[in-house]
């Protein structure tokens, strides 16, 4: 099977986007790959949409120095098991889009970016955003490539979210969703966030949370990373090296922005929007974040509400790294999900 090679990020900026607070960014920029070609017909197109603290690196690899913020050069993306030349997501039938969230620190407009109205770094002033912020940036850079309609809307975990919240804001513009190791509302953590805000305030060099020129706190970060990954499912040797490469490129206040749009998502009063598009939903047996039984109730429900849903348990012993760590286990049945999207 070919493997798609010399990618490039690329950004799509805007001006004066409006978020749901009423606050306005002055400047917005989401960091993006393509992979595959788009049809004359424009019709196509694939967005997929990353997990919690992954980048848009979703498929391939990059162009040397063409990485973009965050991304390790020459490394493969993250869900490159599933995307490319003949696998599930069949790169020479669909043109696909990998877009970086809205409050990440991978190149999107977050945190750790400048603000144009000060000439600092955000930092803590970065405003609130929501699940519906991240997706309307999204369909701004969808619409700026021409494109009217998507044949689906594809991601795990955080990007699962994203995946139902399209379908929920823009009902009929795709086909299909495909979600993984998931759900249709962030699980309850009482006071994680709080926890999350206390726990990087600690470290030595936070002062008040400007702490670009003061060392950084790589340190909080990595143990942070560290600690997320054990709960992930993955190994212990696999992870202190991955949070420690992490660690030295992510934010802190990234993580605080994105975890407060995750607490306050919830799409399962709006399944009748839903219901214009086909869904796929996967979970993992072995998930710590995404109870069995609450999954299993929530593809009830949307059932009962009439969506035309597949749901898949995947026997995977990879915890919530699942859908990409076995992504051999269901890439059958999001080929098959994709191909019969049309």
């Amino acid at each position: 099977m070919a493997e798609l090679t010399g990618i490039e990020s690329k950004t799509f900026s805007a001006r004066d986007f409006r978020l749901e607070n009423g606050q306005v960014l002055p400047a917005l920029e989401l960091a993006y790959e393509t992979y595959g070609t788009l049809s004359a017909a424009k019709d196509n197109a694939i967005l997929v949409v990353h997990g919690y603290t992954s980048s848009h690196h979703a498929a391939g690899k990059n162009a040397p120095g063409k990485q973009g913020r965050g991304v390790t050069e020459g490394a493969a993306g993250w869900f490159d098991g599933l995307i490319g030349p003949g696998k599930a997501i069949d790169t020479d039938r669909h043109f696909v889009v990998s877009v970086n969230a809205l409050g990440s620190a991978h190149g999107s407009t977050g945190a750790n970016c400048i603000d144009p109205s000060t000439g600092k770094v955000y930092g803590p002033t970065f405003p609130h955003i929501t699940l519906r912020d991240m997706v309307a940036s999204q369909k701004l850079l969808v619409d700026s490539l021409g494109l009217k309609s998507l044949v689906a809307v594809v991601g795990p975990s955080m990007g699962g979210f994203q995946s139902f919240q399209w379908a929920a804001s823009y009902p009929g513009f795709m086909k299909g969703i495909a979600a993984s190791v998931t759900a249709p509302r962030a699980p309850s953590r009482a006071g994680g966030l709080e926890a999350l805000e206390k726990r990087l305030a600690s470290d030595p060099n936070w002062n008040g949370g400007w702490y670009y020129e003061n060392g950084g706190i790589a340190g909080t970060l990595e143990q942070i990373r560290y600690e997320t990954l054990l709960n992930y499912g993955q190994a212990e040797a696999e992870a202190k090296v991955a949070a420690k490469g992490w660690a030295k490129i992510y934010d802190g206040h990234s993580l605080v922005t994105l975890r407060r749009a995750i607490d306050g998502f919830d799409i399962t009063k709006q399944y009748d929007k839903l219901k214009q598009a086909k869904v796929l939903y996967v979970i993992s047996k072995t998930d710590k974040l995404f109870d069995l039984t609450a999954c299993a109730a929530h593809a009830l429900d949307m059932r009962k509400a009439g969506v035309d849903l597949t749901y898949v348990e995947m026997p995977s012993e990879k915890g919530h790294m699942a859908s990409h760590a076995d992504a051999a286990m269901w890439a059958p049945m999001l080929a098959a999900f994709v191909k019969g999207l049309g």
